[in-house]
């Protein structure tokens, strides 16, 4: 079949073309541009990239145009679509009808945690030698691929996105996934310009849980209300999980991890202990991560849990997930995709741990919703850990400056308490900073869910330079 991407150059459509191509379709695929790495990358797939929109890209007669998240209405490929009655569907319609059908779908869904649970229980599968398909948002280090097409029949492990599926389609991409199996890491309202509110955003889950059918699994975070609520919901077997200290409400986690000193944690299952597990990333919220995979690749998976607890040690994590971009004159530069204030807090907890000097935060506010002021009041308390805080302007300049995060501020906040702090008007000034602030042994957290305009390398090349204070 020849199947025409529109926008294949985004993380999500060019893991699809690797899918189509690898299940033997002939794949064209149109964007603005195919910058390294995605371009080379489907280039070597054998994807004709066409730069540009434009209604000729459609002259081959495509039998399936599959629309990318980033298209608007007015684009002028997905117009010549639907004008000539091609058939059209969005990335998660094309991913369920063409692939998830022979398989075992298992969802990793939540507001927090997704691609790094996704990815783990990937990892965790094929190293006990199960041929397990994935579809993650994110590069795992140990694939260099975000997407693998595995066996018919086995798990097919799918990051379950709530952001909506296309112009033409504003339902949440996890819908159409068809759950066999499934994680939900935690609830906590985001997405503020899908969802009005947070009953809108609950209500996403609850329709998700429900299409899980009853002879499926739900791997539920006991610590989080939301979770909680929504778990009872599910007409299918639940399990919940959780961290030893978790408040978990009236209930009682069948999976447990108590973590224990020297980065290592004791799993219990149904209170009975399964093994010591080695762990692959810092921070408890990763703890919590590592458990729900576990759980997942053993009950749902019907994985050799003795054996899933020995190939820990060997999961190098994703890009963009606390990834170490260089050391230079004693400093650690690393770069994280944290944005909302509950996973800034975390991650700079889980960061605090391991750091010996002090611990810079670097952050920019991109997102739809960490750019305005629904968490306006979160923000000072998630960079507690932090004993220097940079703060970028706001990414997003289409945000009203009523609505728009008061960097200032938090700034202000943290330096009443002791902290020090700086709001900065550039990201050129945010580099500086940090490259002023820097000494030996400090750790550099640099979080964004954007390019930041390339700011941890740029603070790596600063201190290069030897510019550390």
């Amino acid at each position: 079949m020849r199947i025409h991407l529109i926008g294949v150059a985004g993380t999500g459509m060019s893991a699809l073309a690797a899918l189509l191509t690898e299940s033997g379709h002939e794949i064209s695929g149109s964007d603005t541009a195919f910058d390294p790495p995605v371009g080379p990358y489907l280039h070597e797939l054998g994807v004709e990239c066409l730069e540009g929109w434009n209604a000729e890209n459609l002259r081959a007669e495509p039998d399936l145009v599959v629309v990318g998240n980033v298209c608007r209405r007015d684009n002028p490929e997905a117009q010549e679509a639907m004008a000539r009655g091609l058939r059209t569907v969005s990335m998660p319609g094309a991913l369920a009808d063409e692939l998830l059908s022979r398989r075992r779908p298992f969802v990793v869904a939540g507001t927090h945690g997704k691609t790094t649970t996704a990815t783990l229980t990937a990892y965790l599968l094929r190293s006990v030698g199960v041929d397990a398909g994935f579809f993650i948002g994110g590069i795992p280090a140990n694939f260099e691929r975000s997407s693998r097409l595995g066996s018919e029949g086995e798990p097919f492990i799918i990051e379950g996105d709530e952001y909506d599926s296309a112009f033409f389609e504003k339902t949440p991409k996890f819908w159409h996934y068809r759950p066999a199996s499934a994680i939900i890491t935690s609830i906590e309202y985001d997405h503020v310009d899908i969802y009005p509110d947070e009953r809108a955003y609950l209500a996403a889950f609850q329709e998700f849980v429900m299409r899980i059918p009853a002879d499926g699994w739900l791997f539920a975070w006991a610590g989080d209300p939301n979770v909680r609520a929504v778990a009872r919901e599910a007409r299918c077997q639940v399990r919940f999980y959780a961290l030893d200290g978790d408040d978990c409400g009236d209930i009682q986690p069948m999976w447990l991890g108590m973590p224990t000193p020297g980065g290592a944690m004791d799993l219990f299952g149904g209170g009975s202990l399964c093994g010591r597990a080695s762990m692959p990333l810092i921070g408890k919220h990763n703890a919590r991560n590592t458990v729900a995979a576990l759980a997942m690749a053993a009950e749902a998976g019907g994985a050799p849990l003795d054996r899933l607890i020995a190939a820990l040690p060997g999961f190098r994590g994703s890009k963009r997930r606390q990834e170490l971009v260089g050391i230079t004159n004693g400093v650690q530069v690393y770069d994280d995709f944290a944005h909302h204030p509950t996973a800034v807090r975390e991650t700079l907890l889980g960061f605090r741990e391991r750091a010996q000097g002090r611990l810079i935060a670097v952050f920019e506010p991109r997102s739809a919703t960490a750019s305005r002021r629904l968490h306006q009041e979160m923000y000072p308390d998630a960079f507690g850990a932090a004993d220097i805080s940079i703060l970028a302007p706001v990414g997003r300049s289409e945000v009203a400056a009523e609505e728009k995060l008061d960097t200032g501020a938090i700034a202000a906040i943290l330096r009443a308490r002791g902290r020090q702090a700086h709001a900065c008007s550039s990201v050129e000034e945010v580099v500086e900073a940090a490259t002023a602030a820097a000494k030996a042994g400090d750790i550099i957290v640099v979080m964004s869910n954007g390019r930041f305009d390339d700011a941890p390398d740029r603070i790596l090349l600063a201190l290069m330079g030897g510019r550390t204070a």
